[in-house]
């Protein structure tokens, strides 16, 4: 069992940054591919990146790249998810979610593809 907590969400100006932290507590997070999703009411769970267990490899959606940057800190068991020029399209709850080992890197950019969440912080950026 994994128990993801995340923070750093608020209420930010379109441009802004804001940096989310995904803490893990029971489990090395280095031993788990994370990722990053958003969800706004009444619209399906949005992946946003995914960085893997061995290599901390990265990928993006595209309505994101350029802008974010997902990066861990295993001295601190954190996942992080640097979000720059922020726009209020971005707005929405982040999770952050784990899984020990996928059969496809491809599966890490769907919600099915993990196992552990975490309760979400909301991020709202006005106009």
């Amino acid at each position: 069992q994994v128990h993801l907590v995340e923070s750093g969400g608020g209420l930010v100006q379109a441009g802004g940054s804001l940096r989310l932290s995904c803490a893990a507590s029971e489990r090395t997070l280095r031993y788990y591919h994370v990722g990053w999703f958003r969800q706004v009411p009444g619209k399906e769970r949005e992946f946003v990146a995914r960085s893997l267990r061995d290599d901390g490899g990265t990928y993006y959606a595209e309505s994101v790249k350029g802008r974010f940057t997902i990066s861990r800190d295993n001295t601190k068991n954190t996942v992080y998810l640097q979000m720059n020029s922020l726009k209020p399209e971005d707005t929405a709850v982040y999770c952050c979610a784990a899984i020990s080992s996928t059969g496809y890197y491809a599966n890490l950019r769907a919600a099915t593809g993990y196992d552990y969440w975490g309760q979400g912080t909301q991020v709202t950026v006005s106009s």
